[in-house]
């Protein structure tokens, strides 16, 4: 009897590959289907959105590509819709939205959207869960970006409520979402795209319970979970036991110009890792700081590059990993401390420490740290010719880090996103703006035996009046290197870049030793002028010395390393050549 029951429940190893592809086949579908119908630039160029469903136990079970510093942290958006409304009131036609930080959120501009789905016998199928990056939902500054000392200041915080009801759309708090930003113009236009995604998650999960029945689904669901588990904890087996510490610090809070140190410690024990923030400092006045849901998703995809990336990116990853907080610090703040950029500029930088306390686990398989940014600014600029107004977006990119095989990639978008920067074409298309410049910065990526990749300078130029807002980091000291590998170079934020008028307004001044903070809030741009951001290079992997000398050569002659560098830090004459 025992044996008939076992049988029974066991997925035979094609049927468990079909249902695995069919999760992740429904997450893609519905940022297909998102990206497609959106009305946002950020939504449907820049990609930034994720999609994901999860198990009726609310674990993620199946997601796309998108944005890693989103996937983990919707689990708690998730879970707080379902504490404020509870499954049974909930019906597969109603949809729960919110983006409080701290209730199941990260910043106030990530919107997530819940849904149940129930199958033909209306038991708990699963959800879908579908989080969108919205261009503005007001604040001090366009785009939240006013870093300010209080939440409030970051624009509209939303509770867990019902966007949708009985397939009944909320007008009143449709309304109320249109008459809090300063684009207006995208609200209904991306309300109708989560739909449609959430949509796309019921249809899917539908076919795949009509051909293999639901229970059948439902139990696929725990076994690609324990598969996922398993492959992790073979591979956490695989870093020697043992404690790994790294320190790496946030440049500013946008307040003062103190440094934010991040203290991280890897506990790694057989096949467990325990990952402790014990001596990272406390929650500051600015708007850095990372609520639990963000800092727990960027230890999950930090993590997730060195413990078995083939295996399929589920919840069963997080099993083996226990993080540890410190109450009331920067990666676990307190209501009403400000968070706009726990996404950007917290998460990447949470990744880069474990990266580096990882450098002394596997020094031959650790990657250099990436330019840990996403150099996220937000523009409100006005049309000379129209008086239209305009909120838009861009997250220029940098290097990534060395590899134990290769020099990083030039101007990648980093870890936390998977995101876009804005297509020049793009921008020039739909707001009052000209991109003059857009390059690679020679000698910026970090000197190593695999170099770090480069960093971008681009410039943008305001037909009519502007006000910036932006967030960078590591324009103090560059991105660190790993195993004797050299920093990445600096960013800087620019104003009238190679005029009269030039001045620095993010950084270090040129030929001074005076710095400038580097998150700006409102800055304003009169007609004409213009705006260049340097972003970082990567952190160079291994002694310079080791390097290749034609790779050097190279290099030169692509123009992405001086012959001054070539000569001093690898000890190539490219003289005559």
């Amino acid at each position: 009897m025992s044996q008939q029951t076992q049988s029974e429940n066991e997925i035979d190893a094609v049927t468990f590959e079909v249902l695995r592809s069919g999760y992740e086949h429904t997450a893609d579908r519905m940022s297909t289907v998102l990206q497609r119908t959106a009305f946002s630039p950020i939504i449907y160029d820049m990609v930034d959105f994720s999609n994901a469903i999860f198990t009726p136990n609310v674990d993620l079970v199946g997601q796309t590509a998108n944005c890693p510093i989103h996937l983990a942290a919707m689990h708690f958006s998730a879970e707080a819709s379902l504490e404020e409304f509870g499954v049974d009131e909930l019906g597969e036609d109603d949809i729960v939205l919110l983006n409080d930080p701290y209730n199941g959120g990260t910043h106030i501009n990530d919107v997530t959207w819940t849904q149940p789905i129930y199958d033909s016998s209306d038991e708990l199928l699963g959800f879908g869960v579908s989080r969108g990056h919205w261009t503005d939902l007001g604040g001090g500054g366009p785009g939240g970006q006013s870093w300010g000392t209080h939440i409030a200041e970051e624009g509209l915080r939303i509770p867990p409520s019902k966007i949708v009801e009985n397939g009944e759309l909320n007008k009143t708090l449709l309304e109320i979402l249109k008459s809090n930003t300063r684009s207006p113009q995208y609200i209904e236009g991306d309300v109708q795209a989560h739909r449609a995604a959430l949509t796309a998650a019921k249809d899917e999960l539908h076919r795949l319970e009509r051909k293999y029945g639901a229970d059948t689904v439902r139990q696929g669901m725990s076994d690609v979970l324990d598969y996922t588990e398993e492959r992790t904890r073979e591979a956490i087996r695989e870093i020697p036991d043992g404690r790994y510490n790294a320190r790496d610090y946030g440049d500013c809070d946008g307040i003062t110009e103190d440094s934010i140190y991040l203290d991280v410690t890897l506990i790694v024990d057989d096949d467990e890792i325990t990952v402790d923030f014990e001596g990272t400092d406390d929650a500051v006045a600015g708007s850095v700081n990372s609520p639990k849901a963000n800092t727990y998703s960027a230890v999950y995809y930090a993590l997730k590059f060195f413990t078995d990336p083939d295996a399929p990116a589920n919840a069963g990853m997080y099993r083996p990993i226990e993080i540890e907080l410190p109450e009331g610090s920067w990666v676990n703040p307190d209501w009403p401390r400000p968070v706009i950029g726990c996404t950007t500029f917290a998460a990447s930088k949470i990744c880069a420490v474990i990266w580096q306390a990882l450098a002394d686990a596997i020094p031959e398989e650790i990657v250099a740290p990436t330019y840990s940014e996403c150099n996220w600014f937000t523009v409100q600029q006005e049309d000379p010719e129209t008086d239209d107004a305009y909120v838009w977006s861009d997250l220029p990119p940098g290097g990534w880090g060395g590899t134990p095989s290769g020099d990083g990639m030039e101007t990648t978008a980093d870890p936390l996103g998977n995101c876009m920067d804005l297509p020049v074409e793009r921008s020039e298309l739909l707001f009052p703006v000209t991109v003059d410049r857009r390059e690679f910065i020679s000698d910026s990526g970090g000197d190593g035996e695999y170099r770090g990749g480069l960093g971008l300078r681009e410039t943008f130029t305001f037909h009519g009046y502007a006000e910036l807002s932006v967030e960078t980091s590591r324009t103090k000291e560059g991105t660190p290197g790993v195993n004797g590998g050299q920093s990445g170079g600096l960013g800087r934020l620019i104003k009238n870049y190679g005029s009269d008028d030039e001045e620095v307004i993010g950084g270090w001044k040129t030929d001074s030793d005076e710095w400038e903070m580097c998150l700006i809030g409102s800055e304003p741009f009169q007609p004409g002028e213009s705006f260049t951001i340097e972003t970082q290079g990567g952190g160079g992997w291994g002694d310079p010395a080791k390097r290749d000398p034609e790779a050097v050569r190279e290099d030169v002659r692509d123009g992405k390393v001086s012959r001054e560098t070539a000569a001093e830090i690898y000890d190539v004459d490219i003289d005559g050549e």
